[in-house]
């Protein structure tokens, strides 16, 4: 993405839908406050990159009657995240952030949540297939020192996916107070390709959060003005100004955009290209080169970056054309330039295969099948002009059939699009096929203003007439303020029932 003009070229757009992946690392400039002066951001050579970057810890589980079990409990905490002093924030078995959660395709899994803050949460499984009353949306809430057990059998591709509060009307808060992490599921046929999947060492978490914080360390909570907040400082894994060390020749970064309101345009300091293998829902058919991917939140996606012994790059931000005015684009922090995450190579590295030119088999789904086309506009916090009501099911889909949802930003600001349960494919862009990082299986997408989108979903296994999954923007402070809709899947020919909106807020 070279061409970063304040207008917005849908030409140009279509060339450049590259929506994908990123790092971050912590940026914190003194003085120096997008809240005062609107300008845009600079830290090319003003990070001091000196600590080791934070790699979450797998997820310890039991095994109990054949089922994987994990225990999370949400907690309060304080940590030490920039200098002058520590920060009150929330994280799962931690102060900040939680473990990463590793489970096979087709484990039966249960999930042992326990909520010690003292206001009700929930944790919802983003990504996930899974039947509507695990899904941990704004319906399951989990009420201070009660305990939430969902269970069930993983079924879809192996992929990096996360989990996140999901409080109807609170997310943006429960997310940037720090809850959160990924959880990667494996399959069979990823095992059997040539892939780095050494945990840790040359397969990397990357989860990337802009945060604000005062001169004493600790988290600021800032104005949201129409986007939501958008902080100066950006962290990787919890971590300011880390370094990654590099081992291998090659090395996996699994990367998640967690932030709450930015998007990243990522690419290296030097330009080299690195190869996405991944996007939301799992691998791509093959990889694809790029020097610059678009990663809006909500989204993940994996990449391969290649270095030589004792080699350095700098994964930065670059500014990105998401089809705004130039002030908005200035606000919204995208015409930011950021130095997120020191790669530093060591003086021997270990070898590791080239890039498997083809990973994996995606059947398109097929349009003329479709039981149902579905459209929605996002515009002034609100879908199709409704505000988010917890007790109105706003959609009723059958179950075992495929339907096109056509989706459109109605406005200036920037919006996304995120389905629970299922991952969508992209059948075109303003009748334009998708570029190839966006030809994959996808749960997020970014829609510029004026850009029609039309995804194709196919709803299996789970019925629950009673229990709705969501849809919304990503940028978490629209979906407080309304951005979101519900659906049911129900058995052909049943009727919807009455959804419970006691948890309202």
């Amino acid at each position: 993405m070279n061409d970063f003009r304040a207008g917005f070229d849908r030409r140009a757009f279509l060339r450049l839908t590259a929506l994908g992946v990123g790092a971050g690392a912590a940026v914190t400039l003194t003085g120096c406050s997008i809240f005062d002066s609107r300008d845009s951001i600079d830290t090319v050579g003003q990070v001091d990159f000196r600590n080791r970057l934070h790699i979450p810890p797998l997820a310890e589980s039991t095994r109990q009657d054949g089922t994987t079990v994990f225990d999370l409990t949400a907690q309060a905490g304080r940590s030490a995240v920039v200098p002058g002093g520590e920060a009150d924030t929330w994280g799962i078995n931690g102060p900040l952030l939680g473990p990463t959660l590793r489970a096979k395709r087709g484990a039966q899994v249960q999930i042992n949540v326990t909520n010690e803050l003292d206001e009700a949460t929930t944790l919802h499984w983003h990504g996930m297939h899974l039947p509507a009353a695990a899904d941990g949306g704004p319906h399951q809430m989990i009420e201070p020192g009660d305990v939430w057990s969902p269970s069930w059998r993983i079924n879809q591709p192996a992929a990096t996916l996360w989990y996140h509060p999901h409080p109807h009307g609170q997310t943006e808060r429960h997310v940037y107070r720090g809850m959160g992490g990924l959880f990667i599921i494996d399959d069979e046929h990823e095992a059997r390709l040539d892939l780095l999947r050494e945990y840790g060492v040359d397969d990397i978490p990357v989860i990337v959060q802009d945060k604000t914080f005062d001169e004493h360390g600790r988290l600021v909570e800032t104005s949201r003005r129409d986007n939501g907040m958008i902080g100066d400082t950006i962290l990787v894994n919890g971590t300011a100004g880390p370094v990654l060390d590099i081992t291998a020749r090659r090395t996996r970064l699994r990367v998640l955009n967690a932030s709450t309101a930015r998007s990243y345009s990522f690419g290296f300091s030097d330009d080299r290209e690195f190869s996405m293998i991944a996007s939301d829902g799992g691998l791509l058919r093959e990889p694809v080169a790029l020097t610059r991917m678009l990663l809006t939140p909500g989204e993940r996606a994996e990449i391969i970056v290649e270095m030589t012994p004792n080699d350095t790059t700098t994964l930065r931000s670059y500014p990105q054309d998401l089809g705004l005015s130039e002030g908005r684009s200035r606000s919204t922090g995208a015409t930011d330039t950021l130095d997120i995450l020191l790669l530093q190579a060591g003086g021997q590295l270990l070898p590791s295969a080239p890039v498997p030119a083809r990973l994996a088999t995606i059947e398109p789904l097929d349009e003329s099948t479709a039981a149902e086309t579905r459209e929605f506009e996002l515009r002034n916090n609100r879908i199709n002009g409704e505000s988010m009501d917890m007790n109105r099911i706003d959609d009723v889909v059958t179950i075992d059939t495929t339907e096109v949802w056509e989706v459109w930003n109605g406005h200036g600001q920037p919006h996304n699009f995120h389905v629970h349960d299922v991952q969508f494919q992209i059948l075109d862009i303003d009748g334009r096929d998708p570029s190839p990082e966006l030809s994959g299986w996808k749960d997020t997408v970014y829609l510029p203003p004026d850009v029609r989108f039309r995804l194709i979903m196919r709803f299996t296994e789970y019925t629950d007439p009673d229990v709705p999954y969501m849809y919304h923007c990503h940028l978490l402070w629209h979906e407080d303020e309304g951005m979101m809709g519900q659906f049911v899947v129900v058995e052909r020919g049943q009727e919807p029932g009455a959804v419970d909106g006691d948890h309202d807020h």
